[in-house]
């Protein structure tokens, strides 16, 4: 199972969310990130490919990550993905928009869950209130239907910090 990352851009009661152009996921709000370059951390692929996609600038002390969530897809294993979901409280600048994502800021009363993936209503709001998540979604032969989830929250950090 192949790692990448996500970065999702919280400011007090607003959430910076970004449609994808192309790719795996087009047509759906995300966040930003990918997969790492080989011999690239996680955490220096999460800055990297935030400021590929969105112009943003943050170090390795911006990211909390708040989640590891698993996606399994048995009818299409190549989409199968290990997440490591990052909260970046404090950016300067503006995202702006790329080849890959358009952004757009939500207030986090009104998340866009009908065009985001189905699995994002189910952990989605553990983030927002700064919990801890380990999570794994397997999905049906139709890629959108979830067949299997598995959500654990937690109040205490559990991810251990590493160093670039």
């Amino acid at each position: 199972m192949r790692d990448t990352t996500l970065c999702l851009l919280v400011k007090e009661k607003e959430i910076v969310l970004a449609m994808k152009k192309r790719g795996f996921g087009k047509g759906r709000y995300n966040g930003y990130g990918g997969k790492p370059n080989w011999g690239e951390s996680i955490e220096a692929a999460a800055i990297r490919e935030l400021k590929e996609e969105s112009g943003i600038d943050i170090t390795a002390k911006d990211l909390k990550k708040h989640a590891e969530i698993e996606f399994h897809f048995p009818q299409k294993p190549e989409w199968s993905q290990r997440v490591h979901v990052f909260r970046i409280d404090s950016w300067q600048g503006t995202p702006q928009e790329s080849d890959e994502m358009a952004p757009e800021v939500f207030s986090v009363d009104n998340i866009p869950f009908e065009q985001m993936w189905p699995d994002d209503k189910h952990w989605f709001s553990h983030f927002l209130a700064k919990k801890f998540i380990k999570a794994s979604f397997t999905f049906s032969a139709d890629q959108t239907t979830i067949e299997k989830m598995d959500v654990k929250t937690f109040k205490e950090n559990i991810f251990s910090t590493k160093v670039l």
